[in-house]
Formats: structure tokens, C-alpha cells, sequence
């Protein structure tokens, strides 16, 4: 039991890791548009990204799929950019049936890539384990747990900054977006692979 905690400890700090900033930044993206009201759909978003997250690192762990990490180390950067864009993109179109199905897509796709890029980091914390899968159901508890935290820590700040501070969503958004793009513009030219 106490492996277990360990590898739920080692899952929060994968994504709360200040000096790993990608998983913020990427979450920070994925959950600007969304707010309190809609807490299901973030939850949703947060969950699916867990879930493939842990399925790239099966494959890679099990060694059903091998990536070169230099090209997951660039998509990573390309996933939040993407993320922040679609924002952008989002709010100039401003359907009345919007659908959290893209999302959904778009972040399980997402959740293969940043768990890939910590799949050969993983591997080596299991190597010599026979047993795998505990401790990577662990490692994705954590990692849920510590999402959770970072969407929480969002919502609250877009509560603030919209309902107390009468700034509109869409200043929020876009903003907020600005500032993710901003911030993964340099991790963009350091992982460039060519």
C-alpha cells in the first residue's frame, strides 16, 4: 500500500512540478473557456486526458508502442499552443449548439502525447518492477488528483476575475489565452526538432 501512495505522490508531482510547467499550461488552456456551471464538462476534460495520459504509458511501458521522444517532446508545446488557439478561435465563432465532443477528441489526443513524453521517465521508475499495473493506476490517481487541483485553481481565478472583478468571459479567455501561447512560443523553439 505504501508503493501505491508513493506512485499517487509521484503522479501529483508530475503535474504540479513548477519546473514541468507543460501539464499547467496545457490545463490552464483546456479549462479558460469553461466555468463553475459548467464543472462537468471540465471534469470530463480532466478525466479523459488522465485516461489516455495512462494509455500511452501502458503502450509504452509494455512496449506496444515505441515514439521517439524528440518529436513528443514538440508535439507537447504544439498541443498547448493548440489548445490556446482553439480558445481564440472559439470565441470568434460563439455557436449557439456548441458541442464538448472537439474537446474531447482533440484532449485524448492531447493526453497520448504528454504521456508519451513521460513514458521513458516512467519506465525507468518501474524497471525491475514485475508489477506494473499498480503502480501505474497510482500514477494516474495522483495525476487526476493534481489536475483536479490545477482546473479548481482556474475556476476560481476566472470566478474572481469575472464575477468580482466585472471583467467579461471572453476578455478572460482570450486573455488567458494570450498568455499560455505567450509562455509556449520559447518551449516551441526548444524542442524544435530540426
Amino acid at each position: 500500500m505504501q508503493e501505491f501512495w508513493f506512485y499517487i505522490e509521484l503522479g501529483l508531482q508530475h503535474v504540479l512540478d513548477i519546473n514541468a510547467y507543460d501539464h499547467i499550461l496545457f490545463l490552464t488552456a483546456l479549462a479558460l473557456p469553461f466555468t463553475f456551471k459548467s464543472w462537468k464538462n471540465v471534469l470530463l476534460l480532466a478525466t479523459v486526458f488522465t485516461i489516455t495520459h495512462c494509455l500511452a504509458l501502458v503502450f509504452s511501458v509494455y512496449e506496444i508502442m515505441v515514439i521517439d521522444a524528440t518529436w513528443i517532446e514538440f508535439l507537447i508545446p504544439v498541443t498547448i499552443l493548440a489548445t490556446a488557439l482553439f480558445n481564440i478561435i472559439d470565441l470568434k465563432l460563439q455557436k449557439e449548439n456548441r458541442t464538448i465532443w472537439f474537446h474531447v477528441l482533440a484532449t485524448g489526443f492531447f493526453g497520448l502525447v504528454h504521456g508519451f513524453g513521460f513514458s521513458n521517465y516512467f519506465k525507468i521508475m518501474v524497471m525491475g518492477e514485475e508489477e506494473k499495473l499498480a503502480p501505474l493506476l497510482g500514477f494516474a490517481g495522483g495525476i487526476e488528483l493534481s489536475q483536479v487541483v490545477i482546473v479548481l485553481l482556474v475556476l476560481i481565478l476566472a470566478y474572481i476575475i469575472q464575477i468580482l472583478l466585472k471583467v467579461k468571459q471572453h476578455i478572460f479567455i482570450m486573455v488567458g489565452s494570450i498568455v499560455v501561447i505567450l509562455i509556449t512560443i520559447p518551449l516551441l523553439y526548444e524542442t524544435f526538432p530540426f
